[in-house]
């Protein structure tokens, strides 16, 4: 049907409405209170203002007949003396329609300007074109509905029935002479059958008031919402006493914004979001939507046109290659609350801490989450680790970035699960008194056209400038961190895992690349801050800003810096401003990388030639207590060409797994938190793949070298138990009086000797022995108030699959002055091995 004329227009018109106002019963008064509240846009400007009571309708009798030209009143019968009279003419009876309905009368129809940009999505306020509204003589309803054949608006208490008027391209519209805007539904038919199993009936997303209040648009129009993904993205609530789903989404650049969903056919032309003023946020609560449905928002781009994107804060997504974003609650119920409870009792940097890190897609590739937690907290707490450091979890589109190619950063990848599938493992996880820390990126994210890439059209969540936004090395974008909405998206998704999943820490990603505008850029690819450095501030603010949040809102939460500079003052409390006049960024731990790389390539040399480079393992206590350190044998050290760790090391297999035993038991020893990737701690001699994983059946008892790699794994186990058991290991790593050299310069002997001591001045002696021979009777000064020492770890060990030369008796100190000390050890090195003592 074409639509109508000018000269069709009702709210204006002088003639009488079609529909007699008798057929139509006006709501009592308490029922239109209540249909009042929930009436939506334009309910306050209905014929009875609010607060005022209404007139009551005067019988026919007491009716004084109505000028010719004047329409009669909303709330007014049509009926005259005259009509009473014998062979006078009554009103006209309504058009009935099929199902018992009548028509309504034509409404006014939209301004050619106003419909265009309805149906090119074009619109920032649809909800003062569509839904009800109160006009001079009744209520016009309008919905937009593409393929309906027809709608039926049905009014609640009284019940009336009126069919719209079909006004073309899916629009439909009608007065009815009602004193306000009534609570309704529509009914739908989208076919030409006139049965009512053919209809469908709905509410009217354009009824209803904003969903997103005042203070949370102040607070993202401030950038200060810590709790963002309460009021962005998708919502299930109750709203105005209808169960529905609330949709926003920041796109301020959008010329206009719909929703696409399997609930609309993925035709958004019916869902056109309102815009909430200078926010740059747009709303529309949807009834009937519910869990589980799918959704994308169809963007209008400032040059007309249109992009289907993911909802940033999307909280589920669809299992990869699929795309869209899925509407999620959480019905998980908690069971870690001692463990919660008792997370902050002692700072991190003072606390055991030893990492074993996953890639959960191959750890046992094909399990679920669920599955995972059946089995990774047994593995995990078995070999004593304190925490594990789960690689990316947030979802991302291929599978081969290892998750630090991030797309949806408030939804845990579903190829394992869903969200409470996660919160499942990670409860596991606690109640096995294993903590839970997460690979956090938020220094860039990929380009794909239906994520975050110019989300609106122009540069939103990137820098605006071409040379601040492409990452140089990894073919992605890197995040505007001067823009306030950024901040806080990043701000609060670092939040939201802590607080929404309970995960005690972020291990933060390619920090190193946020801090540096040069970074991996050539002269002239950059510009210098306004100090004429090449420091970025908005980023050094960014973190700043993030770590105060998360200590603050989440006790006994840590986060970890992979920063491979030396960028001051990365572990320094943020109001602590240092000589480069910024204050420290406020992480817990940094990863030691320089240990990493300088202790690595010492272990990778063939023993004769270690002497010269002996340095390089005794370099690390010139700064160990720079930063609070994690030393870290990560996924990155075992892919790639680097081989794996076990493989790193020269000699045959019995050596390059005594170099191993004996490297680990060097690392477990120094100042320092530990971390090894899965797969390390049963000496693994591929390189990592995220396509199979580890290889695990190098622990089958049917393989003839199954002894040699599990007993690297027992090992393993043992440093973590002895380590737990050991305060002196742990309780000042990041003090210099938990820390001393007996002897560092034993060069020619590839030997390391140290002691670690507890707060109570405790000692442990370590001594690691690089060479592949045994050495008799090495003198070493200890402290002379201990009357005995006894060995408490040798890695050549039988039972690791050594050779079995111990120090079996404990060992007494003799008058014997050695390393400036008056007394001194005699004990037995064996070749390749760590040996730890400790005090009688």
């Amino acid at each position: 049907m074409t639509p109508r004329t000018p000269s069709d227009r009702s709210s204006d018109s002088s003639s009488p409405p079609e529909l007699p106002t008798a057929s139509l019963p006006v709501p009592a008064p308490a029922a239109e209170a209540a249909a009042r509240a929930g009436a939506g846009a334009g309910a306050g400007k209905s014929a009875g203002k609010k607060g005022k009571k209404q007139p009551a309708r005067r019988k026919a009798s007491q009716t004084a007949p109505a000028p010719a030209a004047s329409p009669a009143p909303a709330g007014a019968t049509t009926a005259s003396p005259a009509a009473k009279k014998p062979g006078a003419r009554t009103a006209p009876r309504p058009r009935v329609e099929p199902g018992g309905g009548r028509r309504a009368r034509a409404a006014r129809p939209l301004g050619d300007g106003d419909r265009e940009r309805l149906l090119s999505g074009s619109h920032h306020d649809p909800h003062g074109l569509l839904g009800a509204h109160p006009v001079s003589n009744g209520v016009v309803f309008r919905t937009l509905r593409p393929y309906a054949r027809a709608v039926t608006v049905v009014t609640e208490g009284p019940e009336v029935r009126a069919t719209l008027n079909d006004d073309g391209d899916g629009f439909f519209s009608g007065v009815l002479p009602l004193r306000a805007v009534p609570s309704y539904t529509l009914r739908v038919r989208y076919s030409d059958a006139t049965q009512e199993l053919d209809e469908l009936e709905v509410r009217d997303p354009y009824g209803f008031l904003p969903a997103l209040g005042d203070v949370d648009l102040h607070l993202i129009g401030e950038g200060r919402h810590e709790e963002l993904w309460k009021a962005l993205g998708a919502r299930v609530m109750t709203h105005q006493g209808v169960a529905g789903t609330r949709f926003t989404v920041w796109a301020p650049n959008a010329r206009g914004v719909r929703i696409a969903g399997d609930f609309n056919y993925w035709d958004g032309t019916s869902l056109p979001m309102r815009s909430l003023g200078s926010t740059g946020v747009w709303e529309l609560f949807v009834p009937g939507v519910g869990e589980g449905a799918l959704y994308k928002f169809d963007i209008t781009r400032p040059d007309g046109s249109h992009t289907l994107r993911a909802d940033p804060m999307a909280r589920r997504a669809e299992v990869p290659p699929a795309t869209a974003s899925i509407v999620t609650e959480s019905h998980h119920v908690w069971q870690d609350e001692e463990w919660l409870a008792h997370r902050a009792d002692r700072p991190v940097h003072e606390a055991p801490f030893s990492v074993y890190e996953v890639h959960l897609p191959s750890w046992r590739p094909g399990l679920t989450y669920r599955q995972l937690a059946s089995q990774l907290p047994a593995y995990v707490k078995d070999l004593g680790f304190t925490h594990v450091e789960l690689m990316p979890i947030a979802e991302h589109p291929f599978g081969g970035s290892w998750g630090y190619q991030v797309t949806g950063f408030y939804a845990p990848t579903s190829r394992m699960g869903t969200p409470d599938d996660f919160r499942y493992l990670v409860d596991s996880l606690h109640r096995a008194g294993i903590g839970v820390l997460v690979d956090w990126v938020p220094a860039h994210f990929p380009k794909d056209e239906w994520a975050l890439a110019q989300f609106d059209g122009r540069p939103l969540y990137e820098h605006s400038d071409p040379q601040r936004a492409e990452h140089p090395d990894w073919g992605t974008l890197e995040f505007d961190y001067g823009r306030k909405e950024v901040r806080n998206f990043l701000v609060s998704n670092a939040v939201y895992w802590c607080e929404e999943f309970h995960v005690d820490g972020l291990r933060v990603d390619a920090v190193a690349s946020m801090l540096y505008l040069d970074y991996s850029r050539e002269e002239g690819q950059w510009t210098p801050n306004e100090h004429g450095g090449r420091e970025n501030p908005d980023a050094v603010a960014f973190l700043q800003e993030m770590n105060a949040t998360v200590y603050r809102r989440c006790p006994g939460a840590v986060t970890i810096a992979e920063e491979s500079t030396a960028w001051n003052g990365v572990t320094r409390a943020t109001h602590h401003v240092g000589p480069d006049g910024f204050g420290g960024l406020g992480f817990g731990l940094k990863w030691n990388m320089g240990w990493m790389h300088d202790s690595l390539d010492y272990v990778s040399k063939e023993p004769v030639h270690r002497k010269y480079h002996h340095g390089e393992m005794t370099f690390s206590m010139v700064y160990a207590y720079s930063e609070n350190y994690v030393l870290p044998i990560s996924h990155d050290e075992v892919v790639h060409g680097k081989r794996a760790l076990v493989s790193k090391m020269p000699g045959d297999w019995w050596q390059q797994r005594a170099n191993e035993r004996a490297y680990l038991g060097f690392m477990w020893a120094h100042p320092g938190k530990q971390l090894l990737f899965m797969g390390q701690e049963f000496a693994q001699g591929a390189e990592w793949s995220e396509g199979h994983g580890p290889d695990w059946w190098l622990l089958d008892p049917s393989y003839e070298a199954e002894a040699d790699h599990r007993g690297v794994r027992d090992l393993v186990r043992d440093l973590n138990a002895v380590y737990g058991a050991t305060p002196a290991l742990w309780q000042r790593d990041t003090v210099p009086e938990g820390f001393t050299w007996v002897d560092g310069d034993a060069g020619e002997d590839n030997v390391f000797a140290f002691l670690r001591f507890d707060a109570d001045g405790s000692p442990l002696l370590a001594v690691s022995h690089f060479s592949p021979v045994v050495r008799h009777q090495y003198r070493l000064g200890v402290p002379e108030e201990f009357a005995a020492w006894t060995e408490v770890l040798n890695t050549d060990a039988a039972r690791y699959g050594g050779g079995d030369v111990l120090n079996a008796d404990p060992l007494k100190p003799e008058a014997v002055a050695a390393h400036g000390r008056p007394v001194s050890l005699q004990l037995t090195l064996p070749p390749l091995a760590t040996v730890w003592l400790r005090p009688v």
